[in-house]
């Protein structure tokens, strides 16, 4: 049998969740960003796990048979960077990545240190990309 993913939506506050985020400009940036992809994704911020802010929802299946449901755009407020979570690797991201400014990226995790060290206009253009790549690569 399968195992479970562990990274799932709860019942949990976000706005606790966000009240709860100590440096004010950090909290500042991660509600800025909650503002922004609750417009993109079209719905509601959901907790899913303990500190992701997941908006909207969709079902992947990989070929090895794995399959669950992951947040179409979420984020979450780590230690030392907000962790924005593309989730795809679409090559056009590379190009606006470029344009962006100040960031890391693993796979699909953007890691940021401020808003202010990027440009916002590209984070939204490089957001609302991997949500649309997202959709139509698993419907939703």
């Amino acid at each position: 049998m399968a195992s479970q993913n562990k990274t799932v939506p709860t019942d949990a506050s976000v706005r606790a969740y966000l009240d709860a985020i100590d440096d004010p400009l950090r909290r500042q940036d991660c509600e800025a960003l909650a503002a922004m992809m609750e417009r993109l994704a079209g719905a509601p911020p959901v907790m899913w796990g303990s500190s992701i802010v997941g908006f909207g929802s969709y079902h992947y299946r990989y070929d090895s048979g794995r399959e669950g449901d992951a947040p179409l755009l979420g984020f979450s407020s780590r230690k030392g960077d907000i962790s924005v979570y593309l989730s795809c690797d679409d090559p056009p991201l590379q190009a606006m990545r470029d344009r962006l400014g100040r960031h890391k990226m693993g796979k699909a995790c953007l890691y940021l240190r401020r808003l202010d060290d990027v440009d916002q206009a590209v984070l939204e253009e490089m957001v609302a990309h991997a949500a649309a790549v997202t959709r139509e690569r698993y419907g939703g």
